[in-house]
């Protein structure tokens, strides 16, 4: 078997793919590319048992073959040759020669029949969203959801279906994200759960603009592909908490602040706080809102004010100062409004403008003020 391709083409496809591969395998085969060639076209495919990723390319060959090619050596190789054609040739031990302008390099391949082979795509329910809404909707949920192994379900994000729109919801139970669009139509009410490790993978391979990419699924995995690039992996087979019991119904105080002077306030009155709790407390009055942390056991204290419209009655209300950063960032606005009602009850974040077709909830737990 023998193929030529771009040296710089082939590295390009590969770093796609190779966030897959771990780096302590079960199976020493795990750690290798398999390589498909028919009709001229290489198929590359990564897997870790769990997602497999997949990605083709044109090149030029007359024979088609397969092969497994261990995924370290032939990246760190890729990445110091310049730019040119390189001719791989197999023989039948699963050796590999690659020839390049001026060097020769030999590396020992291994038996594609060993390679485990991918999940059927049989059974599923198929439909299309643009890319840019998966990438956003995996920007603004990832960052909430749990690494808890104990509690599988939430260490994924929930894909809520239904004909007139798709909803992401992550949670680690101290605090929610739920994204909605109205944009995308379901062919039917279903949920899943998917694993935060192939949505990363996805949000780095897919380009954030108005493709198309075609989803669909079946009881056990998820199949997302765009264009030469494909996705497929195990889902979560464990029940979503319900998550709508959380959210409060009437949180009556409304604060509206400015996101950047409001995140900016919280890194600098933070570094003070209690490094396993993070806690600001917040003393809302009027139209002015006191941030104070302390640090007890090292006597550390740190206090800011910042001007803000506000709309209830006094409040002091305490949150983990790092969970409130991680969710002003998925809120792109110059302004958040959090809806509060009780020292003691959950505080809802949302952006002040949003895209027609898009909603944005983020609720996050109170911590006990230390008084």
């Amino acid at each position: 078997m023998k193929f030529i391709v771009s040296s710089s083409s082939l590295l390009k496809h590969l770093q796609q793919i190779s966030g897959v591969i771990n780096a302590n395998t079960v199976l020493p085969i795990l750690e290798d590319f398999l390589f498909e060639i028919e009709d001229k076209r290489l198929n590359i495919v990564a897997t870790d048992l769990e997602t497999v990723m997949r990605v083709q390319m044109e090149v030029e060959s007359k024979v088609n073959g397969r092969v497994c090619i261990p995924s370290k050596i032939l990246m760190d190789s890729l990445k110091n040759i310049a730019d040119q054609p390189l001719t791989f040739n197999i023989d039948k031990n699963f050796a590999v020669e690659i020839t390049s302008d001026n060097g020769k390099y030999k590396v020992m391949g291994e038996n594609p029949d060993n390679f485990p082979k991918e999940p059927s795509s049989e059974d599923t329910t198929a439909f299309t969203m643009p890319s840019s809404a998966i990438v956003t909707a995996i920007n603004k949920t990832l960052f909430a959801v749990s690494n808890d192994d104990l509690r599988p379900a939430m260490t994924g994000v929930y894909f809520e279906l239904n004909p007139g729109f798709i909803q992401f919801v992550a949670t680690d139970a101290h605090r929610l994200v739920r994204y909605k669009r109205t944009d995308v139509a379901c062919p039917r009410t279903e949920s899943f759960i998917v694993p935060k490790k192939p949505l990363n993978l996805l949000k780095n391979a897919l380009p954030d603009n108005d493709d198309e990419l075609t989803i669909s699924y079946n009881s056990n995995h998820l199949f997302v592909t765009h264009g030469t690039t494909q996705l497929i992996c195990r889902l979560i087979d464990a029940r979503f908490p319900d998550y709508k019991v959380v959210i409060p119904t009437d949180n009556p105080y409304k604060l509206l602040v400015n996101k950047s002077d409001f995140q900016s306030a919280l890194r600098r009155v933070s570094v003070f706080s209690n490094k396993s709790t993070n806690q600001v407390a917040l003393a809302i009055s009027g139209s002015e809102l006191n941030l104070t942390a302390q640090d007890i056991d090292f006597s550390f204290e740190g206090n800011e004010r910042m001007s803000c419209q506000y709309d209830g009655e006094d409040l002091q209300i305490a949150f983990n100062a790092k969970f409130l950063i991680e969710m002003l960032n998925a809120a792109e606005t110059n302004e958040v409004r959090v809806e509060l009602a009780t020292a003691t009850k959950a505080g809802i974040l949302r952006p002040t403008e949003v895209e027609e077709n898009e909603d944005l909830l983020m609720l996050v737990m109170p911590l006990m003020l230390n008084n």
